[in-house]
C-alpha cells in the first residue's frame, strides 16, 4: 500500500513536533524541536510546494503513485499544513511562552517597558538598526524583489496626494541583526524582539512622513529550480544563474501575522504573487525557526539536556598515525557518540606525510571552514595529485561549494563537478600512499558528510580500512566518476546508479525465497526515507511472503504493508531525539551467514536511479556484529520511537516502566567501550613505566 510522500513528510514533521509538546523535556530542548518544525516547512514549502506550484501551473496533473494529482496534493497540504502552523502557535502560546516567562527567557513587549528602557532602545535602534535599513517602494512601476524567507515590515504611509489615500513601503531586517534585542536596561528581565523594536521606531527612518500602519510579514519562494546541463556549456556559470533565479522565483507562501490588517495583506498578495491559499496568517511571532538559537547559546543550563561529550574512538590509538592505526585491522566510527576527529586527521596527516602521494574525495556538503577543504588545498599546493569531486547540485549549499571550488582550484587541486544528468552523493576519500610494499590504498566510506559541523548532531557511520578488494574498488569508482566510464567490474561495493537497487532486489528476492521454503528470513534496515515504487513492491512481496521485516525510516516512508499478513510481519518505526537519525544500515538474514552494508543512499527512486552513490558490505565479523547491535536498540527504543500505523500516522511507543532510549543507550555504550580501552592501554603501559609514573 502507497503513501503520499508529501503527506508522509508532514507527519514526520509532526513526530519532530511531538518532541516539542513533551512536557518531560527541559524547556529550550522543546523551543530547539519547535524551531526545527519551522526550519523543516520553510525548506518544504520552497522545495516541495514549490514543485507542485511549477507542475500545476503547467498543466501537468498526471496523478502521482496514490493517485493525487498535482492540484489535489496541494490542497491536502494546505489543509495539513495550516492545522501544523495552527499546532505550532497554540503550544508556543499556550504552554512555551509561560515557562518562558517564568525562566527569564521570553520576549518583552515595547509597551510594557518603561521610559529609560525605551530610550535605551531608541538610541540602540537610532544608532545600530537605522544605519543598515532601506526603505523600499513597493508599489511602483517595477517592484522591489523581495528576499527569500527574510523578515519584512511593511510600512503604509500617507500619500502625497488630496484624496487622502496611502502607498507602502517595505524594509527588509537584514540578517546580520541580532532577531532577539538585548539592552542594557533590561538586564536579566528579558529581550524584545527587532522587528517590534524597527516597528515602535520605524519613524526615525521615514522623517516627514506619516506612519499610518506597519506589519511584519515573510515571502517563501520556490527553490525547486533544476539545473539544464547543457552539452558543452559551464556548470559553474549555469549554477550561479540557479542562484540568481532563485531570488526571482515565484511566491510560494505569504506569512503575515493574524493582527496585520486586511487591506495591507490584500496589497501585499498582489505585490508579491501570492493568492489566498498561498497566504499564511500566523498567530504569533514570525519566523520561530530563531529561536532555536537558544538551545546552543551559553548559560541557561538548567532549561537543556545534559550535554553528551563525544568519546575517543577505542580502536583508534591517538598516539599512532591514522594510518598506522587503519593497518591494524578495519575501523567503525559511529558519530557523534564517538568522535568524528580520526577522519579529518586522516585527511590532514595525508596531506602532510612525503610518503603519500595522492589524495581523491567526493565533497557533498561541507561546512564553511571546513579543515577538509584546508587540509586538500595543503596537500595541492605540497605537489601532491589530489583529485576532488565538489557536488554544485546539494541543494541550498550551491553558493558555499562554488566558493569552496574555486579556493580548492587556486591551491592547484583538480576539481570534477560530477557526472552529467546525476547528483554524486557517495561518501568516499582514497588516499594512495607509498609503502615498502609498495603502492597501498588508504579509504573513508561514510554515511553522512565531510562536514565537522554536522558530524556533532548527525547520527553517521564511517569505516576506515585498507582492503585491497575496497580500494581497488574505490580506484575503479572514482575513475568511473572523473573518466566517464560505465559503472561496472566491481569487487565489494554497489553503486548507484548501475548496481545498488539491482543488488538490493536480489536480497530481498532472497529472502522471499527462504519464506516461502519455511526458513527463517529477516530484513532490517535503518534509513532516511523510503519511496522508491520497485523496492516497496519487493518488500509487499516479502511482508505477504512472511519475511519479518523491520524497519526504522525517520522521515518520509511511502509504504505500509497491504495486507493482514503482511502487517503481522512488519514493524516500522521512526526515531527522534538529540541528534539527527543520518545512517543507512541494511541486514539481510541470508539463511544466517548475515549480510550487513552502510550506504549513502536512502530507498528512494532519486538516491537508486539519479544519483551517484555507494553501499559497502561490513565483512569483518566485529564491526558488523557492532552495525547489527546498532539496528537491535532501533526497535527496542520506546521513548523516542514512534510506530507507523495504516494510514502513515505515526504513534510515541512508550513504555513508562521500563523506559529505553536508543541514543542514550548507544552514547553509554561508546563510554564504556572508550574507558575499557583506556584501562586496557594503562596495563598495557604501566609494567613499562618508573614507578612514580604509574
Amino acid at each position: 500500500m502507497f503513501i503520499n510522500r508529501e503527506i508522509s513528510w508532514l507527519e514526520f514533521n509532526q513526530r519532530v513536533l511531538n518532541q516539542a509538546r513533551r512536557q518531560d523535556l527541559p524547556l529550550l530542548e522543546r523551543i530547539k524541536f519547535l524551531s526545527i518544525t519551522a526550519s523543516n516547512l520553510d525548506e518544504f514549502f520552497q522545495v516541495r510546494v514549490g514543485g507542485l506550484m511549477l507542475l500545476q501551473r503547467a498543466g501537468k496533473n498526471r496523478p502521482e503513485l496514490t493517485g493525487l494529482t498535482p492540484t489535489a496534493e496541494l490542497e491536502r497540504i494546505r489543509v495539513r499544513a495550516n492545522a501544523m502552523v495552527a499546532e505550532q502557535y497554540e503550544l508556543l502560546t499556550a504552554e512555551l511562552l509561560p515557562l518562558m516567562e517564568q525562566a527569564g527567557l521570553q520576549p518583552l513587549r515595547m509597551d510594557d517597558l518603561d521610559e529609560i528602557q525605551l530610550g535605551d532602545l531608541e538610541r540602540y535602534f537610532t544608532t545600530g538598526v537605522a544605519p543598515l535599513l532601506t526603505p523600499l517602494a513597493l508599489e511602483v512601476e517595477t517592484p522591489p524583489v523581495l528576499p527569500n524567507l527574510s523578515l519584512v515590515l511593511a510600512v503604509e504611509l500617507r500619500a502625497d496626494d488630496a484624496e487622502g489615500g496611502s502607498r507602502m513601503v517595505a524594509v527588509t531586517l537584514p540578517e546580520s541583526l541580532p532577531r532577539r534585542v538585548h539592552a542594557a536596561t533590561l538586564e536579566n528581565q528579558g529581550y524584545v524582539m527587532l522587528e517590534e523594536l524597527a516597528a515602535r521606531f520605524i519613524s526615525h527612518l521615514l522623517p516627514g512622513e506619516e506612519v499610518l500602519g506597519c506589519t511584519p510579514f515573510r515571502v517563501t519562494r520556490n527553490g525547486d529550480i533544476a539545473v539544464t546541463e547543457e552539452e558543452g556549456g559551464d556548470f559553474a556559470r549555469e549554477m550561479e544563474e540557479v542562484l540568481v533565479a532563485r531570488k526571482f522565483s515565484d511566491c510560494v507562501r505569504l506569512e503575515v501575522p493574524e493582527s496585520a490588517p486586511g487591506h495591507m495583506v490584500a496589497r501585499l498578495q498582489a505585490l508579491v504573487g501570492a493568492d489566498a491559499l498561498s497566504t499564511y496568517r500566523v498567530p504569533g511571532l514570525l519566523r520561530l525557526v530563531d529561536f532555536g538559537r537558544m538551545a546552543f547559546e551559553p548559560g541557561n543550563d538548567r532549561y537543556k539536556v545534559e550535554s553528551w561529550t563525544p568519546s575517543w574512538p577505542a580502536s583508534v590509538d591517538p598516539a599512532l598515525s591514522m594510518f598506522d592505526n587503519i593497518s591494524q585491522g578495519d575501523i567503525l566510527i559511529h558519530n557523534p557518540y564517538e568522535s568524528y576527529e580520526p577522519v579529518v586527521r586522516l585527511v590532514e596527516e595525508a596531506a602532510a606525510d612525503p610518503d603519500v602521494i595522492a589524495i581523491k574525495q567526493i565533497l557533498y556538503r561541507t561546512s564553511p571552514n571546513s579543515r577538509f577543504i584546508s587540509a586538500l588545498c595543503r596537500a595541492a599546493e605540497s605537489g601532491k595529485q589530489v583529485t576532488v569531486l565538489v557536488e554544485l547540485k546539494a541543494r541550498f549549499d550551491e553558493r558555499l561549494n562554488l566558493a569552496q571550488a574555486e579556493r580548492l582550484q587556486r591551491s592547484g587541486v583538480q576539481v570534477v563537478y560530477g557526472v552529467k544528468g546525476f547528483k554524486t552523493h557517495a561518501k568516499i576519500t582514497m588516499i594512495v600512499r607509498r609503502e615498502h610494499a609498495g603502492l597501498r590504498r588508504y579509504c573513508h566510506f561514510g554515511t553522512g558528510n565531510y562536514n565537522e559541523d554536522t558530524a556533532r548532531i548527525y547520527s553517521d557511520l564511517s569505516l576506515l580500512t585498507c582492503d585491497d578488494k575496497l580500494g581497488a574498488d574505490a580506484a575503479q569508482l572514482f575513475n568511473s566518476i572523473t573518466g566517464l566510464t560505465r559503472l561496472m567490474q566491481f569487487r565489494r561495493i554497489y553503486p548507484s546508479p548501475a548496481m545498488m537497487k539491482q543488488r538490493l532486489l536480489e536480497l530481498i528476492d532472497g529472502e522471499i525465497q527462504r519464506a516461502r521454503q519455511g526458513e527463517k528470513a529477516a530484513i532490517r534496515a535503518k534509513m532516511n526515507s523510503l519511496n522508491d515504487v520497485e523496492i516497496m513492491e519487493a518488500l509487499e512481496r516479502a511482508s505477504q511472503a512472511g519475511v519479518k521485516i523491520r524497519l526504522n525510516v525517520r522521515g518520509i516512508c511511502c509504504w505500509y504493508p497491504g495486507t493482514a499478513k503482511g502487517r503481522a510481519s512488519t514493524r516500522i518505526v521512526s526515531i527522534v531525539d538529540r541528534y539527527l537519525e543520518h545512517a543507512r544500515i541494511f541486514s539481510f538474514h541470508n539463511g544466517g551467514d548475515k549480510l550487513v552494508y552502510i550506504a549513502s543512499a536512502d530507498w528512494m527512486s532519486r538516491n537508486l536511479d539519479r544519483r551517484v552513490e555507494l553501499m559497502v558490505p561490513i565483512d569483518n565479523p566485529e564491526l558488523a556484529e557492532r552495525v547489527l547491535g546498532i539496528l537491535d536498540v532501533c526497535f527496542k527504543d520506546n521513548t523516542q520511537a514512534s510506530l507507523m500505523e495504516e494510514d502513515g500516522t505515526s504513534r510515541p511507543v512508550y513504555n513508562h516502566r521500563r523506559p529505553f532510549a536508543m541514543q542514550a543507550h548507544l552514547h553509554r555504550q561508546a563510554r564504556q567501550r572508550a574507558r575499557r580501552q583506556e584501562r586496557i592501554s594503562r596495563q598495557t603501559l604501566e609494567p613499562h613505566l618508573p614507578k612514580k609514573e604509574r
